[in-house]
């Protein structure tokens, strides 16, 4: 007599064998792939892929040795005007950005209160002129003593000078250019009444500008009175003036370890003081110097070096740099002219690294294809 079957208990059986199958199916496919693999051990191993970089060839061209600064252009004479004396502007004879040369009138104050202490000072001067000839008669008949005309000797004597003193005064009455210049600005107008000691007038001598830079102590060395220098301000985008360096403080300052360096350059035209720009003295020249960009250098630390492509691989060489000229540097040992060296892609680059040059590989084709069809003409 037959058992009965669970239901329950088939369908475990089922899905039990089902996994087995399953794995055994996985097992062979991977015993079936490992024979693969194994069916070709003559197969050469893929190469690495190229690392794809930019490469320049080091050439020669000229450099210049230069020291690069910014500071603001100022005038080489300047002078604040001041009234000498008081009283009311009767004229102001210049006007802001006028040219005005030295000893020139600039404004006429009232000279009425000065004319009258010249008068006065004039009229006791006369009177006591006249007391010491009447003493110098009177001494030699002993009828007044001798200490009594050194008395009016003084006196006559500082009437003298309060008359030159007020003379003096009524000068200024008209004020003068103390230096030959532009007026830069004017505190005066016709009419106002100027105090002794107040500023009316700045002058400023545009002939000749200046601009001062505080360098580096390394460079007290290399910077000289007499070398040119270029200067390029942000006002007038595109254009470059030149100048030289005018003089050299001997004394480093303590607390900044720089020292001034004064250039001079040409005024009256297009510059003008309180311009800003950038000022670059050159002082030294090399006609051939082997030059590579910037870009070319390795970023690590340590001694400087460069990537020179060679039979296909980035071959790390260190390299002894000269001056810097712009985005290039100078290059005295290490390199030679026609070296290619990476300027792109360094990044991923060791000793050794295989690497593709951009834009050549396209010029490398197309002379194999040059090449081919001479060789197809020549057969027909």
């Amino acid at each position: 007599m037959s058992r009965p079957v669970s239901v329950h208990g088939l369908s475990s059986r089922h899905a039990l064998h089902a996994a087995l199958v399953l794995c055994v199916l996985a097992l062979a496919a991977c015993k079936g792939g490992e024979g693969e693999a194994q069916a070709k051990p003559g197969d050469a191993p893929k190469a690495p892929d190229a690392v794809p970089v930019e490469v320049v060839k080091a050439a020669t061209r000229p450099v210049e040795a230069s020291y690069t600064g910014t500071a603001a252009l100022e005038p080489r004479g300047e002078s604040q005007v001041v009234a000498k004396t008081s009283g009311v502007a009767l004229g102001v004879m210049v006007e802001e950005g006028q040219s005005v040369r030295a000893g020139q009138p600039l404004v006429r104050l009232d000279p009425d209160r000065a004319r009258l202490a010249v008068a006065q000072a004039e009229a006791q001067m006369h009177k006591l002129e006249n007391n010491y000839r009447r003493a110098q008669q009177l001494v030699g008949q002993q009828m007044i003593s001798a200490n009594d005309v050194d008395q009016i000797k003084y006196d006559l004597e500082n009437a003298r000078a309060q008359h030159r003193m007020a003379a003096l005064e009524l000068s200024y009455a008209t004020v003068t250019a103390p230096i030959s210049g532009v007026i830069a600005t004017r505190s005066i107008k016709t009419g106002n009444f100027v105090q002794i000691n107040t500023p009316i007038f700045r002058i400023v001598d545009d002939s000749r500008l200046e601009a001062t830079l505080n360098v580096p102590e390394r460079e007290l060395a290399t910077l000289k009175a007499g070398q040119p220098v270029t200067l390029a301000v942000d006002a007038l985008p595109g254009q470059t003036f030149t100048g030289t360096v005018d003089r050299i403080s001997p004394v480093v300052d303590s607390g900044s370890g720089t020292f001034r360096v004064v250039s001079t350059f040409d005024g009256g035209g297009l510059l003008q003081p309180g311009m800003f720009g950038r000022i670059r003295i050159g002082y030294d020249q090399r006609a051939d110097a082997l030059v590579v960009p910037r870009t070319a250098l390795l970023d690590d630390e340590g001694d400087p070096a460069v990537f020179v492509v060679r039979e296909g691989k980035a071959v790390r060489v260190p390299v002894k740099l000269g001056y810097m000229d712009g985005e290039r540097e100078e290059v005295r040992e290490g390199l030679k002219i026609g070296d290619g060296v990476v300027t792109a892609g360094k990044i991923a680059l060791r000793d050794g690294t295989a690497v593709e040059a951009i834009g050549q590989a396209p010029a490398k084709k197309a002379a194999t294809a040059k090449v081919e069809a001479d060789a197809a003409g020549k057969k027909q």
